[in-house]
């Protein structure tokens, strides 16, 4: 079970609250070090993925724990967010993408259930999702130039458009099943 991805997990996990912590610091730097927590964060998610496949060695602790790590990493940052900048234009996005989460998570689950988990895996949409929603939280929380919060919300509104599509993309998958009386 304890192999390098499920590490790797288990530490984004822990980067959690000290990501926290550091947010609120009153220090100057603090959001840079935000930023570079959440950077860090970000790359072990990529690197949990491909050192699974490549070392072959995915495990159902990580395909369990890898998602949950990612979802709750975003919702933190997404919160604080909102928190800070306290604008509509933080929460509706913030709202989409939490909802989004929450219903695939949900729709997964239930596929998995009915033995068709294959039919909701993770598209290609969802990875460019995921890196645009990576790189605008870093923006956001970073806030080093006007210019960078402008480009962040940017890749902010794209994330949450591709957000919404690739959940539009999971429940057509699904359609059939979803709307079978077999149920």
């Amino acid at each position: 079970m304890w192999n390098i991805p499920n590490t790797l997990t288990t530490f984004r996990l822990c980067l959690i609250p000290i990501f926290l912590v550091i947010f609120y610091l009153p220090y100057q730097w603090a959001f840079f070090a935000a930023a570079f927590v959440f950077w860090l964060a970000s790359i072990t998610d990529i690197l949990d993925g491909y050192l699974a496949r490549r070392l072959n060695q995915s495990t159902p602790f990580g395909a369990f724990l890898d998602p949950v790590a990612d979802k709750v990493m975003v919702s933190v940052a997404l919160v604080l967010l909102v928190s800070h900048y306290q604008s509509l234009w933080m929460t509706v996005p913030a709202i989409i993408i939490v909802s989004r989460e929450i219903v695939i998570s949900a729709l997964r689950e239930w596929m998995a259930e009915q033995g068709k988990r294959g039919q909701v895996a993770v598209s290609q949409l969802g990875k460019i999702k995921t890196a645009a929603q990576m790189l605008a939280i870093i923006g956001l929380i970073w806030q080093f130039q006007p210019w960078m919060v402008t480009l962040s919300y940017v890749l902010l509104y794209i994330a949450t458009l591709l957000t919404f599509g690739s959940m539009v993309q999971y429940l057509m998958a699904a359609r059939q099943s979803l709307l079978s009386n077999n149920g």
